[in-house]
C-alpha cells in the first residue's frame, strides 16, 4: 500500500487567560474530499507529544499568495465571467477562502507569458522614449485588478526574467537554446520538461552561462535599466495598481531556454546602487533576489557591499535557494527574508506533490521566511508553458467543457492562509511531535499546522500555553481546528 501523509492544520486557537480553552471547530481535507467540518471531539490526553511556546515569538508573518502571470489570465479567460468572480472572491477576499495578501508579478516577459516581449525594444533607447505597457494591458493589468477588487491592500511585488534585449550581450530574451536531442523521458516525469522539436531562434555564440554578467555592464546601460524599473512602477499607478517593491532579476544564475539572464553577484551588486536610489525616490523597497543557488556568499556579496547593501530591505529564495536561507537567517537575524516562487512541479498537480509542498512550506518558514508564494494561479489542464514546460497550479482549467477544479495544492496553501492573518508571529514548538508550525495572530489567536505522515490515524496531544489538548488524526488529511 503507498505511503500516504496527514497534514493537519490547527488554526486559530485563541488562548484567553484564566480561561480553558476549548475546541470551536474543525475542518479537514482528504485526496477524495476537500474543506469538510468535522464532528468536535477532543480525544484522551497524556503527556504533551508538541509544546507551542507563547513567550518566544519568532519573525513577523506577511502573508501567503502566488503570481499573476499571463497564462493564468488567459486560461481563466476560457470561463465564464460568473466562474471568474466566484475563483477572485476565494482566492482574494479577506476570510472568504485563501486570502492572499501578498502576491507576485514580471517586469515583462517570463516563462508563462504568452510570448517574448519588454517594454521597450528600441535599440539604444537610454531615455526609454519608446517604453510601453500596452501588452499588460490586455492581461496581467486586467488580471492585477481583478485581485484587488476584493482585496485592494494586497501587496504587491515585481522582478523581471530578462531585460529588454539590446541592454544584454547576446541580444536575445532567452540564454540557452532548447536541446538537440530529446530528453530523457525522466525529465518529463520528473520535471515537466518536454522540449521536443521546439526552437527558441538562439545562434551559435548567442548562449549564456552561469557566473558571468549578460547584461551589459556600462553606467549608461545601469541608469538606463533603473529608468525602466521606475517606468514600469509609474505605469502601472497610472492604471491604480501599486508595487512596493522590486527584485533586480529573477534566477540571476539561471541560463534558460525562456526569458532570462546571468549575471553575477558583484555585477547585481553595481546595478542595485543605482536601481536603489531610483526606486527610493518613488517609496519601492528593493530586495536582493531572486535566489536559487544554495551559495549564501552570493547574498554575502550584494549585502556586504557598501554601494549595494544600504540598499537592500530583504531576500527572496526559491528553488535550490532554500539551502541557503538558513545561513543568512542565522548571520543576519533582522534581515526580512521571502520564499519567492514555489517549486513547479510537473502538471499533475497530484497528492505527492502536495506533501512535497508541505516540507518546502516548512523548511521556509522555519528558517525564518515571512511570506510564501505559489507560482501559477491557473493553468489550462497539463498546465503546459509556451516553452513547453508542464507545471502545477492552483486551478486547473478543462478547455473542453470549460469549468475548473481546485487542486490540492491549493487547499493546502488554504489551511495556512486563511488563518494566518499579515503580523502574526512564528512560535518555538518543543517536544516529541516535531513536524508541525504554530503561529500567534495579532488577535492571540495561535494557529498550529502539523502534518501526520502515517496512514493511521493518530492521537496527538498539544501543549498550548498552561492547556493541553488531544486530537484524533485521520490518515491522509489536512485538518483546521479552531480552539477559544
Amino acid at each position: 500500500m503507498k505511503r500516504a501523509s496527514c497534514i493537519i492544520a490547527f488554526a486559530i486557537l485563541t488562548i484567553t487567560a484564566n480561561a480553558q480553552t476549548k475546541i470551536r471547530s474543525w475542518v479537514s481535507s482528504t485526496a477524495s474530499a476537500s474543506w469538510q467540518t468535522e464532528k468536535i471531539m477532543s480525544s484522551g490526553v497524556g503527556k504533551p507529544d508538541a509544546e507551542i511556546d507563547l513567550t518566544h515569538p519568532l519573525q513577523t508573518i506577511d502573508g501567503f499568495g502566488t503570481c499573476f502571470n499571463e497564462l493564468g489570465w488567459t486560461s481563466l479567460g476560457l470561463l465564464s465571467a460568473q466562474d471568474r468572480e466566484k475563483i477572485f472572491r476565494e482566492l482574494f477576499a479577506p476570510a472568504a477562502g485563501a486570502g492572499f495578501t501578498i502576491c507576485r508579478m514580471p517586469v515583462g516577459a517570463n516563462d508563462f507569458s504568452r510570448n517574448w516581449y519588454s517594454y521597450d525594444e528600441r535599440d539604444g533607447d537610454f531615455s526609454l522614449v519608446g517604453f510601453t505597457i500596452a501588452n499588460d494591458k490586455q492581461t496581467l493589468i486586467p488580471f492585477i485588478k481583478s485581485a484587488l477588487k476584493y482585496n485592494p491592500k494586497l501587496q504587491l511585488w515585481a522582478s523581471p526574467w530578462s531585460p529588454p534585449t539590446w541592454m544584454k550581450t547576446n541580444k536575445h530574451y532567452a540564454m540557452q537554446p532548447f536541446p538537440k536531442m530529446e530528453l530523457p523521458k525522466e525529465a518529463e516525469e520528473k520535471w515537466g520538461m518536454s522540449f521536443k522539436g521546439r526552437d527558441n531562434g538562439l545562434l551559435p555564440g548567442q548562449e549564456g552561462v552561469e557566473g558571468r554578467d549578460h547584461f551589459i555592464q556600462r553606467e549608461n546601460y545601469f541608469k538606463a535599466y533603473a529608468l525602466y524599473f521606475r517606468k514600469f512602477i509609474e505605469a502601472y499607478r497610472k492604471e491604480g495598481i501599486r508595487i512596493g517593491m522590486v527584485m533586480p532579476q529573477n534566477e540571476f544564475n539561471s541560463a534558460q531556454v525562456f526569458p532570462s539572464c546571468t549575471w553575477t553577484a558583484a555585477g547585481l551588486a553595481k546595478f542595485v546602487s543605482y536601481l536603489g536610489p531610483e526606486m527610493k525616490q518613488i517609496g519601492v523597497d528593493v530586495f536582493f533576489g531572486t535566489m536559487e543557488r544554495p551559495n549564501a556568499k552570493l547574498v554575502d556579496t550584494v549585502l556586504n557591499d557598501p554601494q549595494s547593501g544600504p540598499w537592500i530591505k530583504g531576500v527572496g529564495f526559491q528553488w535550490a535557494g532554500k539551502d541557503a536561507i538558513a545561513s543568512i537567517h542565522e548571520r543576519y537575524p533582522d534581515l526580512k527574508l521571502i520564499q519567492s516562487e514555489q517549486e513547479c512541479g510537473n502538471g499533475k498537480n497530484d497528492w505527492d506533490y502536495c506533501k512535497y509542498t508541505w516540507g518546502l512550506m516548512k523548511h521556509y518558514l522555519s528558517n525564518g521566511a515571512s511570506a510564501y508564494m505559489y507560482w501559477n494561479t491557473s493553468l489550462n489542464d497539463g498546465g503546459i508553458s509556451t516553452w513547453g514546460w508542464k507545471q502545477n497550479s492552483l486551478i486547473s482549467v478543462d478547455t473542453v467543457k470549460h469549468t475548473f477544479k481546485y487542486n490540492y495544492e491549493y487547499y493546502l496553501m488554504k489551511h495556512l492562509s486563511h488563518f494566518v492573518k499579515p503580523g502574526a508571529k512564528r512560535l518555538t514548538v518543543n517536544g516529541g511531535f516535531s513536524n508541525l508550525l504554530a503561529f500567534m495572530n495579532p488577535d492571540r489567536s495561535v494557529v498550529i499546522v502539523a502534518q501526520n505522515d502515517s496512514v493511521d490515524e493518530r492521537i496527538v496531544s498539544f501543549k498550548v500555553g498552561k492547556d493541553v489538548f488531544g486530537i484524533r488524526l485521520k490518515g491522509d488529511s489536512f485538518n483546521t481546528v479552531v480552539i477559544k
